[in-house]
């Protein structure tokens, strides 16, 4: 069988590269387009890093999405490009609706040309986000693809856009689809301004403190979903490998924590002890109360299971702030 060839775009972001050290793994051959370019080794090794075609890219430019395409003669698109922090896209919405929604349109139409010149028919893998569901009772939980969609942020409606344009193309032109609906997913490399990553440093600055320190925090009672990163982008691979054209899958755990639970966790795998102080600043009026998704669709398709835990999350990340 010859070698599998991907585009991933996004390639140069957190779950990007966790997604290319995957696919390199597996024996895929990567072309890797990112908006700041190389990334170098970190998240990836750098033997699985030099494997990878790397191309810097704006891929809003015009017919740059097609260059990046004619480049790389993908079996498969892994579309991850976009704005992954919620309070950035409210920030500049023209700018998130342009790389969340746009972006995905003009690869679509691309993807469209070449499928009916006979040229080129790839999986397109388009990543969104839990976010789309909006808020539900806790007594909906899990939340499974028939939920309805009811986003309450601007980055969940852009994210919702994607998801429309990507099943119209499967519907009217048999582009090959494959949509995501992905909670929470955390490791090593994340930004500090996402939820576990924030709590590790904030724990770590003050493991040497005693009881006496204290940790500002937000809403402790809010309940998310998280999966390994490792486990998110396998998922990724799968999906495109034998995922349903045409489908929506969620990609998730299937279990939830809430906050004030995921800081004790935190604090227990790093022998501090502290005190939450609850902190204003640190709360989003927008935030839903509980977010937990039904991953069996995903495993039905696939044959997917996680293969780490919560605790590999935290302790991946205290292991490498610590080194």
């Amino acid at each position: 069988m010859s070698v599998k060839k991907a585009l991933v775009t996004g390639a140069g972001g957190f779950a990007g590269q966790w997604l290319c050290r995957d696919l390199v793994r597996q024996g895929w051959n990567v072309t890797g387009s990112s908006l700041t370019g190389d990334p170098g080794s970190g998240i990836m090794s750098p033997e699985d890093h030099a494997l990878v075609k790397w191309r810097h890219e704006d891929l809003r430019a015009p017919l740059t999405a097609r260059h990046a395409i004619e480049a790389a003669q993908p079996d498969a698109i892994f579309h991850l490009a976009g704005v992954s922090f919620v309070p950035a896209a409210g920030d500049d919405p023209m700018m998130a609706f342009d790389v969340n929604t746009g972006l995905a349109v003009r690869l679509l139409n691309d993807v469209r040309e070449r499928k009916a010149a006979g040229t080129l028919d790839p999986v397109v893998l388009l990543v969104g986000s839990a976010e789309q569901y909006g808020r539900h009772d806790a007594g909906a939980m899990p939340l499974g693809e028939n939920t309805e969609c009811r986003p309450r942020t601007f980055y969940a409606a852009t994210k919702m856009a994607q998801e429309d344009f990507g099943l119209e193309a499967f519907r009217s032109d048999g582009v090959r689809v494959v949509c995501t609906r992905s909670f929470n997913h955390s490791g090593r490399g994340q930004a500090k301004s996402f939820l576990i990553p924030a709590l590790v440093e904030r724990v770590l600055a003050v493991r040497g403190e005693g009881g006496n320190a204290k940790i500002a925090i937000g809403n402790t009672i809010t309940v998310r979903d998280f999966l390994h990163v490792e486990d998110t982008v396998r998922a990724y691979r799968m999906l495109a490998e034998s995922g349903f054209s045409g489908h929506v899958y969620n990609v998730c755990s299937g279990r939830g924590v809430s906050v004030g639970d995921l800081a004790a966790e935190v604090l227990s795998a790093a022998g501090a002890a502290a005190t939450l102080v609850p902190d204003e600043s640190l709360r989003r009026s927008i935030d839903v109360p509980c977010l937990v998704g039904r991953n069996d669709h995903l495993k039905d398709d696939t044959g997917w299971l996680p293969s780490r835990t919560r605790a590999d999350i935290i302790a991946d990340l205290i292991n490498a702030a610590s080194n």
